[in-house]
């Protein structure tokens, strides 16, 4: 969802005056927030991977003659069906799943030309032959007050380092946890605090990367994701896995260590200046796999924590 506020920012771009709704998963809703360009989220009540076709339906339904353009991201055809049953005039997306009737206006995907997902997401808010503008960076708003109390809340009075050790794809994207905790360590040592960010599947990573270590926070499924940007627009560093929360801290503005495995920051990078990517590049490399096919994950286990402690002090 970060990386679609690049659009959002280029279509206010070409028009000031335009009204962004956009609709997602009810998760979704408080990072739109966070997003001055979105005037309103509409909430979509359907489980991940479900059709809900009676609920597209009602929903679509809902907004018909409230909208004038639909740009519809995902490729899937459930995805274009609210649109559809809205009867929104212009509905733009990308084929695939034999969209022809939900959708007026069909874009080939040139996946040379369009070579990062924020890439294709910008460009379908473009004239077909405007797709070479530059991308704009996402940028979350920050709650100073709010960021204030959780650092209060939580004891944090010391610069900090964010660390996220999850990644929702599967372990082929995910950075040995003895490798987060030597860094944690090394942080400490140069006197910073270290927080753990997460979901409340990361729970136990993070105890495993802040047990005994003092000013080391494990706060996986102790934050909601506002909480998230708010925390990570405190730090000064942020050391992650190729995942939603690394995108979040490259839209606050937070130098980020960006860590990839099986995936490559050729196709998802994080949209910031500010940031060091750590990837091997191995021949195997990128296999876009959950588990590594091979069996040793060298894509992640030969990239040593030092390689990361030093860019992280690098003033």
């Amino acid at each position: 969802m970060v990386m679609a506020q690049s659009l959002f920012i280029t279509l206010k771009t070409h028009d000031p005056d335009c009204v962004i709704d956009v609709m997602g998963p009810k998760w979704s809703a408080p990072m739109l927030e966070r997003m001055p360009q979105v005037r309103r989220t509409i909430v979509l009540e359907t489980g991940h991977g479900e059709t809900g076709l009676r609920t597209r339906w009602r929903l679509g339904r809902s907004l018909k003659g409230a909208y004038d353009r639909a740009i519809v991201l995902p490729r899937s055809l459930k995805s274009a069906l609210v649109p559809f049953f809205a009867g929104i005039p212009r509905r733009v997306g990308f084929t695939g799943e034999q969209r022809y009737v939900v959708l007026t206006e069909r874009r080939a995907l040139d996946k040379v030309v369009l070579d990062q997902t924020v890439k294709r997401f910008v460009s379908l808010g473009l004239p077909v032959e405007g797709t070479s503008d530059a991308i704009p960076e996402p940028r979350l708003q920050v709650d100073a007050a709010r960021q204030q109390t959780l650092r209060e809340t939580h004891g944090l009075h010391q610069p900090l380092i964010a660390m996220m050790p999850g990644a929702e794809y599967g372990p082929a994207k995910q950075w040995p946890l003895t490798y987060f905790r030597q860094v944690a360590e090394a942080m400490t040592v140069r006197g910073y605090q270290v927080i753990v960010l997460g979901g409340p599947k990361d729970t136990e990573a993070g105890e495993e990367i802040s047990q005994g270590l003092e000013g080391v926070f494990n706060l996986c499924g102790q934050t909601t994701l506002t909480d998230a940007v708010d925390l990570l627009g405190a730090c000064e560093q942020a050391v992650s896995n190729d995942s939603g929360l690394m995108h979040v801290a490259a839209a606050v503005g937070t130098h980020v260590q960006a860590i990839y495995g099986s995936s490559t920051p050729n196709y998802t990078p994080p949209l910031t200046q500010a940031r060091d990517i750590h990837w091997l590049n191995l021949s195997c490399s990128p296999c876009f796999e959950r588990i590594c096919p091979l069996g040793h994950t060298r894509c992640l286990n030969d990239l040593a924590p030092a390689r990361v402690i030093e860019t992280l002090t690098v003033d």
